[in-house]
């Protein structure tokens, strides 16, 4: 449902969140390297967070991305709408332009219901509370043997 970009996203800001608790901050080569994604992609939707001030960053030697202990919780949806934007929560289920109540697609109705728990799931879901999750048995934020 998401793209990659949304998906190396979430995956990034919890690994951030999880790994600055004590006022670190990561660079995107620890980040990209700890989620198995590539390094510029990974370096550009951190730009992108940044800008929209879900996360934080700092330039220099001893810079990298962070996020501030005390910030408020970060609502999923807000980074799912910095990457994909809202119409992911709004779209056709086989991608077409004119799907509508008044003309749906064969899915319209069944998807559209689906569609609306996952806005709602990723609007109540913070960061802080997924970011505890980790390191919990089975929880993990890459595809690999060598789980992070």
């Amino acid at each position: 449902m998401f793209s990659k970009s949304c998906e190396y996203s979430i995956r990034a800001i919890l690994y951030i969140y999880k790994n600055t608790l004590d006022g670190n901050k990561i660079s995107i080569e620890k980040i990209s390297e700890a989620i198995g994604t590539p390094r510029h992609f990974t370096g550009k939707l951190l730009q992108v967070l940044a800008k929209q001030k879900i996360i934080s960053s700092i330039k220099g030697p001893h810079g990298g991305f962070y996020i501030e202990p005390d910030a408020p919780g970060i609502q999923l949806s807000r980074v799912v709408e910095a990457i994909d934007s809202t119409e992911i929560f709004k779209a056709c289920a086989l991608g077409l332009n004119a799907c509508s109540e008044e003309h749906p697609c064969p899915l319209h109705h069944q998807y559209k219901g689906i569609r609306e728990q996952i806005k709602a799931m990723m609007e109540n879901q913070t960061v802080q509370q997924l970011g505890k999750e980790l390191g919990k048995e089975k929880v993990f934020v890459k595809n690999e043997n060598n789980l992070g």
